[in-house]
């Protein structure tokens, strides 16, 4: 991995011209999209340098050689990364139905080589991690941009996020009483909050998420070691599985999935985790049993017939145990309930 890039965003000046290039974007009041779109393109060797000039001037803007989220067009040959205009409906490949914003536009033809160049990795694993990153991080700012909510209008949301990434870049606007405001100085602002926060996400993706895939791969493939039935996984090293858990089950076409994993934390202690439905979702496949939850140590461990029980969470979506075997036979034995409640709900 590029050490240039190990945990912190280098410090650009959007200013300097040393290689006589500029980016074009608008004026006025800015977007997370467009900021993070010129951020990304001071990552390539293409525009590393390049001053950012924002203007609605459209004879400013033509004689730029590349401009984002604004003029009207999109033509990646003469540099024109705009999403407004009427006849614009594209989105990253056929998977995605996300309309891009101006940072998907350059993340879609610049991301690869972005990654590339950030964390050196394979050609095949730039290919993960390009749509990975995707998914996780620029998507939500295309969803954001282009106005499409998360979920049905008629759905009355619980509480309201304002501290996601494009509400906090809206806030460094100014305000409408401040004066005397050096914008330029807070897009520059709003570029580098966006730029450390995808620079982060990927080097996560590629320090830590990447190489746990292959831990969970093997433990997939050893599942039926641990118990014949192969809902049980047992991770020998702790590491990040729950979406490489759900990619390897739907990639290796996997029946029938994974109920339980099993995991030694750091203090030494056993866990059990119930695999939820979906990733995100609070519902597990098959939560611990309703009769365990909420119990700790010997009252568990009586109500469950478990020897060196520790605890089953209120949810039953963790529990513990002080022994492998004792996590095992949870698990074992949760799989044995569900199936028996289950057979008397049909009958």
């Amino acid at each position: 991995i590029n050490a240039e890039y190990m945990g912190h965003t280098p410090n650009r000046n959007i200013n300097i011209m040393s290689a006589g290039k500029q980016i074009g974007t608008h004026d006025g009041t800015f977007h997370c999209d467009e900021a993070l779109a010129c951020f990304m393109l001071h990552l390539t060797d293409e525009y590393a340098n390049a001053e950012v000039v924002r203007t609605r001037d459209p004879a400013v803007l033509d004689s730029l050689p590349i401009i984002v989220d604004v003029g009207g067009v999109y033509d990646p040959e003469k540099g024109r990364f705009d999403h407004h205009q009427r006849s614009f409906v594209d989105t990253l490949d056929a998977d995605h139905k996300i309309r891009l914003s101006s940072a998907g536009l350059i993340y879609k033809h610049f991301g690869r080589k972005i990654i590339k160049k950030l964390t050196n990795a394979s050609d095949q694993e730039v290919e993960i991690l390009f749509y990975k990153t995707y998914t996780n991080f620029v998507e939500a700012i295309d969803g954001i941009d282009n106005g499409v909510s998360q979920y049905p209008a008629e759905l009355k949301s619980a509480y309201k996020i304002n501290t996601d990434l494009s509400s906090r870049v809206g806030m460094l606007n100014p305000s409408w009483n401040e004066e005397g405001i050096d914008v330029q100085q807070r897009f520059k602002e709003a570029m580098e909050m966006a730029g450390r926060e995808f620079v982060q996400c990927v080097m996560y993706y590629a320090k830590a998420w990447l190489p746990a895939r292959q831990i969970v791969e093997v433990a997939l493939k050893n599942r039926f070691e641990v118990d014949a039935g192969g809902e049980i996984m047992h991770l020998k090293n702790v590491a990040v599985w729950k979406s490489h858990l759900y990619a390897l089950e739907e990639e290796q076409k996997i029946s029938p999935n994974v109920k339980y994993v099993l995991f030694q934390d750091q203090a030494g202690k056993w866990r059990i985790q119930a695999v939820a439905e979906t990733e995100g979702s609070f519902q597990s496949r098959i939560p611990l049993p309703e009769e365990w939850r909420g119990y700790r140590d010997n009252e568990l461990s009586t109500i469950s017939s478990i020897p060196d029980c520790v605890f089953v969470h209120a949810s039953g979506f963790i529990g513990g145990n002080a022994t492998y075997e004792g996590v095992l036979e949870m698990a074992r034995k949760s799989l044995s309930m569900a199936k028996n409640k289950k057979q008397k709900i049909d009958n």
